[in-house]
């Protein structure tokens, strides 16, 4: 043994054990081999760093540690198959792609809560230049530290650092490489699946998705759900539509007769309340209320006011908040529905079914016209009027500008001049922007003081919420003045969260906690939503509900019939509303149960709930589960399949023809004008052309 250890230690074995060692690192294998150890640390570490996973216990964290290795042993292990540079290049090229991959998700879900899909990314020039204005705003320093390998191996490589071996290894380690990844990849899915069965088939949230299979694996998931969303629509047939149609029939529920046509005949005001959440009513920041004029509107006693109202967005965020607002149709699990089908698709929609009743309906938003694809989706909804930001004088102007288009203070004044020319009954949506991320003001439109949390995302939200608040104030004591707020109904609705669940310290200080459970944050996913209309019996109504509700419960007032509509929300005023709540990612809320990621909770006391020795909760939650997934998949279909395009023998509703709308500016202000004259219904009109846009008053400091 002796013998043995003085040989070993020899200058000359140990020369060569160090020489061997040498080759193998400068060799393909271990350039590969680094690379696989660099992709797995920094993709393991941010995980747990900057995405919230929801990892419980040893199974998930074996997975979360084991999930980055088997694609990154078969994306690098394409550099196997070659030699020389080529093989160093590629192996190279691999770790940049799915460290470009990772550092994108890092800063998408730092704001989104959500990992970016390929219909988001598809939907980039729908959303012009705005979220990369988001994104850039979120960047760290840090989340640069991605890619100090690579820059450091691309000094080695380029200088010649690093000895380049000619030599190819033999391919059939290639391909035992290639096997090896796979063999890991289904024994990732296999201890997965048993720990989350039907992962790929049930599940509508991405963080599962990831926390299981990885976030390469994401991306490829992602990917094939995309082309089968494609491939619905030359699959569909009038049989899918009947199928939806009967789970509709069995889940329906009487409205509320006592409300049915109470608001018949007058105009609807729809007012989208960007980011708005519900904490912000009667919120109040050093004794200052925040939203003064919101507040006595919610409080109004002909204002229903819903206090367990959420938001039901998934990716698309503002574009799903439209979809179920003007249709009952969710969102999309993945992308915009919006951007990815509102040019093709045949919807039956708010603006087009009270079309048919005798109502105009226009759009108002003040920014491009493209984002989301509004000025295609607004025609497949059957808007007569689409104002987009070049309909509104000097609306480039830096000064006029914040954010995601128009200042509100200065878009709802100059909206004025279109409201009034409108022919009564009208139906018009105006879309505020100015209280969204990034939450900035000029110093110049705010004396509201900021929140102190510390946290520089959030504590400019209370100023922006100040200034959309003091915009709506404006606009309905014009409204007043101009003789139109007493014939019209208003529909204000929070359309997603202004904050995201990432910033929980922040929330926190907010709520006046120590910290936030999970509970806490499913009740930060709440929203405002009030209909209000001179009249109208009010009060704060605590049915729980959600925005695929909006359009039933409107539709109820007025008194149009929804029979045969295809809708998944139900009248929140009815006494038979089944009170359940359906999150994209197929979570849930009800009076009595909350399902939020994937834990349960009493929804009235926040207290955790353990299903196993709990058969009611057991009972409710399967019964509960079943409708949610069924919800969510039936809208899907009926989206992804364009199903409404069977329906064609409803008795109170033919389909539109998309190419009789024009939002062209010359030809909508020409149709306008016309308007006055063959529909002479408008104030202006009945005002014998007497403008009413002087008794517009704004405290804008750009307009003085």
């Amino acid at each position: 043994m002796l013998a043995r250890l003085k040989n070993a230690f020899k200058p000359k074995k140990l020369w060569q054990k160090m020489k061997n060692t040498q080759d193998f690192w400068t060799s393909i294998s271990g350039f590969f081999v680094l690379n696989l150890f660099f992709v797995w640390l920094k993709t393991y570490i941010n995980y747990h760093i900057n995405f919230s996973l929801g990892v419980q216990g040893p199974i998930q964290d074996f997975l979360l540690f084991l999930n980055p290795i088997p694609t990154a042993i078969i994306l690098l292990g394409i550099a196997l198959y070659f030699r020389g540079k080529v093989a160093y290049i590629l192996a190279w090229v691999m770790n940049l792609i799915q460290t470009i991959w990772l550092f994108a998700n890092i800063l998408y879900y730092r704001e989104f809560s959500d990992f970016l899909s390929f219909g988001i990314m598809g939907s980039g020039s729908s959303t012009g230049n705005n979220l990369g204005k988001s994104i850039a705003a979120i960047i760290r320093p840090t989340d640069f530290l991605v890619y100090v390998d690579l820059i450091v191996m691309a000094v080695v490589l380029l200088f010649k650092f690093w000895p380049i071996d000619k030599q190819a290894i033999q391919k059939r380690y290639a391909i035992l490489t290639t096997i090896l990844g796979i063999v890991l990849m289904l024994v990732d899915f296999g201890v997965a699946s048993v720990d989350r069965s039907g992962l790929l088939t049930r599940s509508f949230d991405n963080n599962y998705i990831v926390k299981y299979l990885g976030l390469n694996e994401y991306a490829a998931f992602n990917a094939w759900q995309t082309n089968n969303q494609t491939k619905s629509r030359k699959e569909a047939s009038a049989a899918d539509l009947q199928k939806v149609q009967d789970f509709l029939k069995q889940n329906s529920v009487p409205a509320n007769i006592s409300y049915t046509g109470t608001e018949k005949g007058k105009n609807v005001f729809v007012i989208h309340l960007e980011s708005f959440q519900q904490f912000l009513i009667d919120y109040k920041v050093d004794g200052r209320e925040v939203t003064p004029n919101l507040n006595a509107f919610y409080h109004d006693q002909n204002t229903l006011s819903f206090d367990n109202f959420y938001n039901q967005v998934g990716q698309g965020k503002t574009s799903d908040a439209e979809m179920m607002q003007e249709n009952s149709l969710y969102g999309l699990s993945t992308g915009s529905a919006m951007t990815k089908y509102g040019s093709s698709n045949t919807f039956e929609a708010t603006p087009a079914i009270l079309g048919q009743q005798g109502y105009t309906s226009a759009a108002f938003h003040g920014d491009v016209p493209t984002f989301w694809n509004r000025n295609n989706t607004y025609k497949s909804f059957g808007y007569n009027y689409f104002f987009s930001k070049n309909f509104y004088k000097d609306s480039d102007k830096p000064s006029y500008n914040v954010g995601y288009g128009m200042k509100d203070k200065i878009f709802l004044k100059d909206t004025a001049q279109y409201i009034e020319q409108l022919p009564q009954p009208f139906y018009a949506k105006l879309i505020t922007v100015t209280n969204h991320y990034p939450y900035e003001l000029d110093k110049e439109d705010t004396d509201f003081p900021a929140t102190k949390t510390g946290d520089t995302t959030v504590d400019g939200y209370v100023q922006t919420a100040h200034y959309l608040d003091q915009a709506f104030g404006e606009l309905m004591a014009y409204l007043k003045q101009a003789g139109l707020y007493d014939n019209s109904v208003f529909v204000l609705y929070g359309d997603h969260y202004g904050i995201s669940e990432n910033h929980k310290p922040a929330i926190a200080k907010l709520l006046g906690k120590t910290s936030v459970s999970d509970y806490d944050l499913a009740q930060f996913q709440k929203v405002p939503f009030m209909i209000h209309a001179t009249g109208l019996q009010g009060g704060i109504n605590d049915t729980y509900g959600g925005e695929i509700d909006m359009m039933p419960t409107l539709m109820n007032l007025l008194g149009v019939s929804t029979e045969g509509m295809t809708m998944f929300g139900h009248d929140l005023l009815s006494t038979q509303n089944p009170q359940i709540v359906a999150f994209r990612d197929g979570d849930w809320t009800t009076p009595t149960y909350t399902k939020y990621k994937n834990q349960y909770f009493d929804s009235k006391t926040g207290q955790k709930l353990s299903i196993d020795n709990n058969p009611a909760l057991k009972a409710t939650a399967q019964r509960v589960q079943s409708y949610v997934d069924e919800s969510l998949s039936n809208s899907d279909k009926v989206i992804t399949g364009d199903l409404l395009r069977f329906d064609k023998n409803r008795w109170n509703f033919h389909q539109i023809d998309k190419k009789s709308y024009d939002y062209t500016k010359a030809n909508t202000l020409k149709a306008l004008k016309a308007s006055q004259s063959s529909s002479p219904t408008s104030i202006l009109a009945l005002r014998n052309g007497q403008s009413t846009v002087s008794d517009y008053k704004t405290d804008a400091p750009e307009l003085k």
